[in-house]
């Protein structure tokens, strides 16, 4: 395994992460991706920390969506943490979900069409261009990144898109650097996706194999094979309540989706996960996570890479965080 990537998202204290994160850089993983999906710990604050105390690694949005931050501030944003951080910054960014964007205000009307406008004009601002654009959800007259003190060559900042549905996955194809496979599937789900993205490569002139294609996998790693297991129970408990998407796209029955979310709240509490997650299939955790012991994860995560995947960004769920990085140390 070449290449692997850490997922950060709010389980652990923040000061905690950038420790991971150093650690990491130091057995040779070659990113760390960090995550904004509940309303919890947004991207952008990590990231810049994460890019102050590392040298090499590379720092990614894991994702975020593209219906709360206006294009230019998108841009500056970006332009920004390559500033602290020159050729290690990716921008993950994704469709988000409902309810939660809905719940917020947000109407996530024509995604497609809203996603292809922040992609085209993000990356035209990044290669510091002055873009005119009138779409049905971006309209700038005129604008231009405005460094006046500093480096004023185009950036070199990836964008990948975070996609689950077979639309989006072939519209990652055609105008994406890559794209950001999502967790919580079978590695079969990545024959599908592999199709889609070259359906939408052929398109720009590419083929799937010029596309990275990094893989979010969900990752409970304990000497204790049980005890792995049912930290994922409960992590999966939580996801197929909130992320219905995420259910779909594994296969997973929507009686028992229905019956996880008459126990679940919004947001939901210790208590009810500890009471709904019996509920979930024990072969729905080896199917779509890797769980286990070290020997057991590494395995799981091979699969993965066999179906599509370039690189596994490894979820690490308990609090073992140091025994994740040093079972799939590169170093």
């Amino acid at each position: 395994m070449e290449r692997v990537a850490l997922y950060l998202q709010d389980a652990h204290d923040l000061r905690e992460g950038l420790e991971f994160v150093r650690y990491a850089e130091q057995r040779g993983f070659e990113a760390v991706w960090q995550a904004e999906s509940r309303l919890v710990r947004d991207a952008i604050v990590p990231m810049a920390a994460y890019a102050a105390v590392t040298e090499r690694i590379k720092i990614g949005s894991g994702v975020i969506n593209n219906w709360t931050r206006n294009i230019g501030l998108l841009a500056a944003t970006f332009l920004t943490l390559d500033d602290l951080a020159p050729n290690r910054i990716i921008c993950g960014i994704g469709a988000w979900w409902d309810p939660l964007a809905r719940n917020v205000g947000i109407e996530r009307k024509k995604p497609l069409v809203a996603m292809r406008e922040t992609v085209t004009v993000l990356r035209r601002l990044l290669n510091m261009e002055r873009v005119t654009f009138h779409g049905e959800f971006i309209h700038v007259e005129g604008i231009e990144l405005d460094v006046v003190h500093g480096r004023r060559e185009p950036r070199n900042v990836p964008i990948m898109i975070g996609a689950t549905g077979d639309q989006m996955m072939e519209l990652a194809g055609e105008i994406a650097d890559g794209v950001v496979l999502n967790y919580c599937v079978p590695p079969e789900y990545n024959y599908r996706a592999m199709e889609l993205l070259d359906k939408g490569a052929k398109k720009a002139g590419r083929r799937v194999d010029d596309l990275d294609r990094p893989q979010l996998i969900v990752c409970s790693v304990d000497p204790d094979h049980d005890r792995a297991i049912d930290t994922t129970r409960e992590l999966l408990c939580q996801y197929l309540a909130q992320q219905p998407h995420i259910a779909k796209a594994s296969g997973v029955s929507p009686d028992v989706v229905a019956e996880i979310q008459s126990i679940l709240g919004w947001p939901a509490t210790h208590e009810q996960i500890q009471k709904a997650k019996h509920l979930v299939p024990e072969d729905l955790i080896y199917r779509i996570t890797a769980s286990g012991t070290p020997e057991e994860a590494k395995a799981k995560v091979k699969e993965y890479l066999k179906t599509g995947a370039t690189c596994p960004i490894l979820y690490p769920v308990g609090g073992d965080y140091k025994l994740l990085i040093d079972t799939f140390a590169q170093i």
